[in-house]
């Protein structure tokens, strides 16, 4: 399963995969981070059609054409923002991976790059968040062998080298 799992540093717009995931906010209508450059990256059509949407709940996520990027569609999950982890924050960040999986499967897509939701301004802990994506992501591929590869696209060497540690401790060989 090693191979079905990476994790790279990267541009996440620049990824040629079926599907990119956004970390949105509420409204899809964009914002900083990923989210920003994920929306400027598309173009113009991509608010367009997020417009649309009438926005999304935490946990939950919905799917847009990619419009200007390589990527066919882009899956927009919305993360929680850490309280101290009591208030739900774990499952709901679970979800925002459990959705997209769900989501790219029922579109027939076989790749797909997540960026590290929740831990930039949600200020969701790197090691906790990372561990949470790592042991969803590997849980649903153990039964869906249409999956070819998961992604995990990190923003800086400090996220690459946490995904890198959890995938080397993960059961990720069976």
């Amino acid at each position: 399963m090693k191979k079905r799992i990476i994790a790279i540093q990267a541009n996440i717009t620049t990824l040629e995969v079926d599907v990119i995931v956004n970390a949105a906010n509420e409204s899809l209508l964009g914002g900083g981070g990923v989210d920003g450059a994920i929306h400027r990256a598309a173009g113009p059509n991509l608010l367009e059609e997020c417009e649309k949407l009438n926005g999304c709940d935490i946990g939950d996520a919905k799917i847009t054409a990619g419009y200007e990027l390589p990527a066919k569609y882009v899956i927009h999950t919305v993360g929680p923002t850490w309280d101290g982890g009591e208030c739900g924050e774990p499952l709901l960040l679970q979800s925002c991976y459990e959705k997209p999986l769900e989501l790219m499967l029922q579109y027939k897509c076989k790749t797909i790059a997540f960026p590290s939701i929740s831990t930039g301004v949600y200020g969701y802990p790197i090691e906790e968040a990372a561990s949470i994506a790592v042991a969803t992501v590997i849980a649903r591929l153990k039964d869906t062998p249409e999956i070819e590869q998961v992604i995990f696209c990190c923003f800086s060497d400090y996220d690459l080298d946490i995904y890198h540690e959890i995938l080397n401790c993960s059961d990720c060989d069976n």
